[in-house]
């Protein structure tokens, strides 16, 4: 079966000096890179190349949006070279996140089915800076405003770019020299974002790992999470090192609407991420996906709590989802309950204390948790899509773990 190695980052010249690596450890390997930079005007070009030949071309796009690149190019193309060629390599526009691309080649059907039924996806290798990467994970420059493509309503910064290209990695390759204090502390962030991401230098690179035939033993391998899975992952070290320290907080009540939008300010100074399942106390129903990488946040629905479904839904569901929710059923609440990771990289033990206690203190009270539930709600939750083609996030939410929602 042909393998297929995902390439990402933001540096272009940090990509493309991995990408040789590649070739060097495969020279037969088809590169494919789709740029953005015009794809707001319809126009996409393309790139594909390998030992014999170096093509390029320019497309025109009805819509102009990335799923309709990824449906009517980008996978069709794979399709068609599974299964003739060893390996092919997907080289993202740094805009792209390698989750959403992952997804669709688990689940957009092609021809006879989707493209994870013809290709061995081995998995996602991002190239990073140690220079830049941890002020740009901690930033809240936008992406149109560092001059990447401009994709229709693409309001996300670059911060939510570089940690989820960081987070979904099997191979984290640093590219650029650094002095080792700000290397350990990048390696601190990122052994807490990516603990089953292996992390290695260019020049420390051997056939096997770029190729990724070596990786972690729960290496994602292209699996995107799902937002009912422990938000622990690969068990991440939980001791601070180098000033980076971890806070899992959870809570078997509801969140007050109003005070957690007040403490959200205190998850955008000093954090590179925050993911978490929350349970708001106006929307007993809701399972809602917190997820923020530097001064960028976002909320949107993730399904409903097994407890507002029929018995039946227990045998659909991953089997962790449901043994997560046994572990912690409450007599009164069934499975709903508050879990977030935060993952600060410039906050002392004291900083990190204050933002345990706004999560606690947006709780309800024993006196509001008696009732009734009927508080303001300043959370409001919308979705535009540019054109028929595109995949809707809320629909693919509970199964990438990509939330859409309110931006702050």
């Amino acid at each position: 079966m042909t393998e297929l190695l995902v390439v990402t980052g933001l540096e272009p010249v940090g990509v493309e000096r991995v990408i040789d690596r590649v070739r060097t450890a495969d020279p037969d390997a088809v590169v494919i890179h789709h740029a953005l930079d015009d794809v707001g005007a319809g126009i996409v070009r393309r790139r594909i190349r390998d030992r014999h030949r170096d093509d390029r071309e320019t497309l025109r796009l009805a819509h102009g949006c990335v799923s309709c690149t990824l449906r009517l190019d980008l996978l069709p193309l794979v399709r068609s070279l599974a299964g003739r060629v060893e390996r092919i390599v997907l080289h993202l526009d740094p805009v792209l996140e390698p989750e959403q691309v992952c997804w669709a080649l688990q689940h957009v059907v092609i021809g006879d089915g989707p493209l994870a039924d013809a290709v061995d996806v081995r998995g996602v290798v991002t190239a990073l800076d140690a220079r830049t990467w941890l002020d740009d994970a901690s930033g809240d420059e936008q992406v149109g405003e560092r001059g990447l493509a401009d994709l229709p309503d693409d309001d996300r910064t670059v911060a939510q770019v570089v940690v989820a290209q960081a987070e979904f990695a099997d191979l984290i390759v640093h590219t650029g020299a650094v002095d080792a204090w700000e290397q350990a502390r990048t390696d601190a962030v990122l052994a807490r974002l990516a603990p089953t991401a292996i992390r290695a230098h260019l020049a420390a690179l051997d056939d096997d790992l770029v190729l990724l035939r070596r990786a972690h033993a729960e290496a994602r391998r292209g699996d995107p999470d799902d937002v009912h899975a422990s938000l622990l992952r690969g068990s991440p070290p939980l001791e601070a090192d180098c000033g980076v320290r971890l806070l899992a907080f959870s809570a078997r009540r509801p969140f007050h609407p109003d005070r957690l939008h007040a403490a959200i300010d205190l998850l955008l100074e000093g954090i590179v991420r925050v993911r978490g399942r929350i349970w708001l106390a106006t929307r007993p129903a809701e399972v809602l996906w917190l997820e923020s990488a530097g001064g960028g946040l976002r909320i949107g629905g993730a399904g409903t709590w097994l407890a507002e479904q029929s018995p039946d839904a227990w045998e659909s569901v991953p089997p962790e989802r449901a043994a997560i929710a046994a572990l912690g059923w409450h007599p009164r609440f069934g499975d709903r309950a508050q879990d977030v990771v935060v993952l600060a990289h410039a906050l002392d033990a004291e900083g990190l204390d204050a933002v345990r206690a706004a999560l606690e203190g947006a709780l309800l009270t024993d006196a509001e948790l008696a009732g009734p539930w009927e508080f303001p709600d300043p959370f409001g939750f919308a979705h535009t899509d540019p054109c028929d083609e595109r995949v809707r996030a809320d629909d693919t939410v509970a199964e990438s773990g990509l939330a859409r929602g309110e931006e702050h």
